[in-house]
């Protein structure tokens, strides 16, 4: 078995040449790849789990790491930025493992009943958890950094800022943002700009948060909040915004999103879609669907325009914000990792097993780290897509508004 992984790994460092890495096994042995300096050692700790993962793929893989079956030292990013090649190479799951991968695609789709229960098992997860590793206004979005020197708080504001001006916001105008998250945007809109706003989410703990913030701040009657399904949004809005949801509608249900966008948008209405993309049309990665999004779908570029095409919506402006995604994530890492002694309280509170939580933090590990290398050199991108409901003539003719002060 062991030779059958140190064949796995001769291949992998060939198509990596510029990744060096170690390996440690079961029996003790360890061997170098490459012609550097190992950036990463990796440890599989039991032969069961290689055949695990030579019969699970990619989700065996990260569940293996889960468990601490396999277990990674030195830099987790430059072991998952050589996923794509990884995956081919152990790709070919048994009849037991696609049948459960086929059971999680067909189950955790985004009907109204499947995505309440999807978005509750990520976000409600608790606000005290995600208030450990994100910026003090707890948004888990892209930010926007005009400076390397931004630090992660200062390039979350400039990122409303800079949607603010995309869409152009007035005095009174009416803001509809779908998936609200913790609100922040519309907190920046309402109180910057003097925006009306209203927000949809699934999310039980982001609804109260929002609902109490509103009221602490004096600001009830200038942001709403509702604890509704996208597919129930009633109004007619000026303005339309939705940041980090679009990724949780399904590929199923892309069209009666942007359907719901044009009912709820006023004729000429400005919008922007704020969402992760990818660069092709593979289907979402199997050990993601699982443990970290279920019902999740990240589309490409093509499939968003062609759905906002299809349903009259105009697209006018894309921008690909894929670094600084990489940027927001390593801020992230490192605010989970300096406060993991906290997390896993917080976590084991809910749990009552100290080894539920060393998985739930190793999971979260591998999803935080994956995702920061697919954004600095994998095949995610990060697209803000502005667009209006049907012809606007009023729009300015050149980007300056966006930048000039």
């Amino acid at each position: 078995m062991k030779k059958v992984v140190d064949t796995i790994l001769q291949k992998l460092s060939r198509q990596c040449p510029q990744t060096s890495f170690d390996a440690g096994f079961w029996d003790g042995t360890e061997k170098h790849y490459g012609a550097g300096f190992g950036k990463f050692k990796i440890v599989f700790r039991s032969e069961a789990v290689i055949k695990k993962i030579l019969n699970g793929g990619p989700l065996a893989f990260g569940e293996g790491y889960m468990a601490g079956d396999i277990d990674v030292a030195g830099d987790l990013q430059a072991l998952a930025g050589m996923y794509d090649r990884w995956r081919e190479l152990i790709e070919g799951a048994s009849l037991k493992t696609k049948a459960r991968i086929l059971w999680h695609r067909a189950f955790a789709r985004g009907t109204i009943a499947g995505a309440k229960k999807n978005i509750a098992r990520h976000y409600d997860i608790g606000n005290d958890f995600y208030s450990q590793w994100l910026d003090p206004s707890m948004t888990y979005s892209c930010a926007y950094f005009k400076s390397e020197a931004d630090d992660l708080e200062t390039a979350q504001i400039n990122k409303y800022e800079h949607i603010c001006r995309k869409l152009g916001i007035k005095e009174g105008e009416s803001l509809v943002d779908i998936g609200c998250g913790w609100g922040q945007m519309m907190f920046f809109a309402a109180k910057k700009y003097g925006a009306e706003c209203t927000g949809y989410t699934l999310s039980k703990n982001q609804y109260e948060y929002i609902l109490k913030k509103a009221k602490d701040e004096g600001l009830e009657e200038k942001i709403k909040v509702r604890f509704q399904d996208y597919r129930k949004a009633q109004g007619s809005f000026d303005k339309f915004i939705s940041i980090g949801m679009f990724e949780h509608v399904g590929k199923r249900y892309q069209k009666k999103f942007f359907d719901i966008a044009k009912k709820i948008l006023k004729p000429g209405g400005i919008g922007l879609l704020h969402t992760i993309g990818k660069k092709d049309e593979k289907s979402t990665d199997p050990w993601i669907l699982r443990y970290i999004f279920p019902g999740g779908y990240i589309p490409s570029l093509a499939q968003i325009v062609s759905g906002m095409a299809k349903t009259d919506l105009i697209y006018y402006d894309i921008e690909d914000l894929r670094r600084h995604y990489g940027k927001t994530l390593d801020a992230w890492i490192v605010n989970f990792e300096n406060n993991l002694d906290q997390i896993k309280k917080i976590i084991t509170a809910q749990t009552r097993d100290e080894k539920k939580t060393e998985v739930f933090c190793r999971m979260w590990r591998l999803y935080l780290n994956a995702s920061a290398a697919s954004f600095k050199n994998g095949g995610n991108r990060l697209y803000q897509v502005l667009f209006s409901n049907e012809i606007n003539n009023e729009l300015p003719l050149t980007r300056d508004y966006i930048y000039s002060d």
